[in-house]
C-alpha cells in the first residue's frame, strides 16, 4: 500500500461484527510489512479501544473505522467513532486497558465525543525500525 492510503469500515457496534475491525487492521498492517507479533499487538489494542467505546456489549448504531498509512508506509493510524442511535455509555479505558495499550501501541487515545453517542479513539502503531 502507498503511503497516506486509507481504508474506511463501517460495522453494526455489536461485539461479534466489531471483530471486523480487527481483520481490516491485521490485513492492513500485513501489507505494510508489520511483523506477526506487531500485526497481534495491533489487533489486541483494536478489541481493547472499541471494547472501550462500545461498552463491550451490543449497541444500535455503527462504529466508523478509518484505517491510515502514513509516512513511507510504515505507520498505521487508526481512528474509530461510534455513532449510537441514543446516548451510549461513557467512553470506559482503566488503568489496566491504559497500560496494556502502552505496550501494545505507540499512542492511544479514547474521547467522550459530544455527548451524543460518539464516543471514539485513535491509536498508533510504527512498524518496529520505524522513527
Amino acid at each position: 500500500m502507498p503511503a497516506e492510503e486509507e481504508v474506511r469500515l463501517t460495522v453494526p457496534a455489536t461485539p461479534e461484527l466489531l471483530r471486523l475491525a480487527r481483520v481490516t487492521a491485521s490485513g492492513v498492517a500485513s501489507r505494510l510489512g508489520f511483523t506477526y507479533d506487531e500485526v497481534e499487538d495491533l489487533r489486541l489494542a483494536i478489541d481493547e479501544l472499541c471494547f472501550a467505546v462500545t461498552g463491550g456489549k451490543r449497541q444500535e448504531g455503527w462504529v466508523l473505522m478509518r484505517y491510515v498509512v502514513g509516512g513511507d508506509g510504515d505507520t498505521l493510524e487508526v481512528h474509530g467513532k461510534a455513532s449510537f442511535a441514543a446516548p451510549g455509555p461513557e467512553p470506559l479505558l482503566n488503568e489496566l486497558s491504559g497500560a496494556v495499550l502502552d505496550a501494545l501501541v505507540d499512542e492511544h487515545a479514547v474521547h467522550r465525543g459530544d455527548g451524543q453517542g460518539s464516543p471514539s479513539f485513535r491509536l498508533v502503531k510504527r512498524r518496529s525500525g520505524s522513527p
